[in-house]
């Protein structure tokens, strides 16, 4: 019963030691992009926000593991950090969704119609984000 005990004690632990180093790669991940994904984005918001002028407050790099991106009513934008492995359509995309979320806070058609101001074909760009895209 002993040498039982100790096998099974010995697997959990190799899975928790598997567990924690996946978590510390993926944490790598992060701090090797971040630095990237937050210039690439305020440079991409300052050069949209010239079409649109709207105010934002605080933009942040997140670890998020299932979204691009999100805007908040406070008007403070965040982002993937995974941002930065896209295309630059994709990317333009997502800035340009969060951006125009600062004006329209759902998904109207005047949401979209304001997207479609400087994204003409966001329609196929948000459909390879969800097919074609890197796994979150």
């Amino acid at each position: 019963m002993n040498s039982i005990y100790k096998i099974f004690f010995g697997i959990k632990k190799r899975r928790v030691y598997r567990v924690k180093k996946r978590v510390k790669r993926k944490n790598l991940n992060y701090l090797k992009y971040k630095e990237s994904a937050v210039i690439l984005v305020k440079n991409k918001l300052e050069y949209f926000n010239q079409f649109y002028n709207y105010k934002y407050n605080r933009v942040t790099i997140k670890n998020q593991k299932t979204r691009w991106g999100s805007c908040s009513k406070k008007g403070n934008l965040n982002f993937n950090y995974k941002i930065v492995l896209l295309s630059q359509k994709q990317i333009d995309y997502i800035i340009v969704h969060e951006l125009c979320h600062l004006k329209e806070f759902n998904h109207s058609q005047r949401f979209w119609d304001l997207v479609a101001l400087t994204i003409l074909d966001y329609k196929e760009i948000r459909s390879s984000l969800r097919t074609n895209s890197l796994q979150l």
